[in-house]
């Protein structure tokens, strides 16, 4: 694999750097410090995974992958910070990131992150993903009607929209109404990833 690393800190950087080059499937490990720097570097050696820092001084490192998404620039990027925000992961999930793994992570970790990201799967460190269920938990349910979260468990056992209403004794019409509003509030993409969401809620649980 070949690796460029982007961080505006020089030691963060060279330790990373240097936590990488005991392995032997990367062939090569470059750094920049801001976005031209690594705009050019990618433009020239082609690097398979770009690993990106949100915040590069005063640059928002996110705008690196918009910038090479308009120079045709392949790359697959995984972010590395610090950085818990809710909005900065859901950002990065956004626009396109293979990969989100937080700086506490252990370098095996990063590693693994690298290996399942070059195998084209994505990877987001289980420490922020646990991290989005508790503050979910704590605060996206609150905003759900006592209907939408009627609805919600029985997204979680698979049950189709006219299954729902019938159980329910509401319309079809009134549980995709729901349904919409359930995934505009818990900021999912469909009705599968609500099913995911609430079914991992009720294993944390137990």
């Amino acid at each position: 694999m070949r690796i460029l690393i982007v961080d505006d800190h020089p030691l963060v950087r060279r330790g990373i750097a240097s936590a990488l080059s005991f392995e032997d499937s990367i062939e090569e490990v470059r750094e920049a410090g801001n976005i031209e720097e690594a705009l050019v570097l990618m433009a020239h050696t082609i690097p398979e995974i770009t690993i990106i820092d949100l915040n590069l001084g005063r640059e928002d490192g996110l705008e690196i992958i918009n910038q090479a998404q308009k120079r045709n620039i392949s790359t697959k990027f995984i972010v590395l910070t610090s950085s818990q925000k809710k909005e900065d992961f859901l950002r990065a999930r956004e626009i396109g990131v293979d990969g989100y793994i937080l700086k506490e992570a252990f370098p095996e970790d990063i590693l693994y992150g690298l290996k399942v990201v070059a195998r084209g799967k994505k990877f987001f460190d289980p420490e922020i993903m646990q991290y989005q269920m508790r503050n979910n938990e704590k605060d996206d349910l609150e905003d759900l009607s006592p209907r939408e979260r009627d609805v919600l468990e029985e997204l979680g056992k698979g049950l189709s929209n006219l299954a729902i209403a019938e159980k329910l004794y509401i319309s079809e019409h009134t549980v995709k109404k729901h349904v919409s509003n359930i995934l505009s509030k818990l900021e999912l993409r469909h009705r599968t990833e609500a099913a995911l969401y609430i079914n991992n809620k009720a294993n944390l649980q137990h």
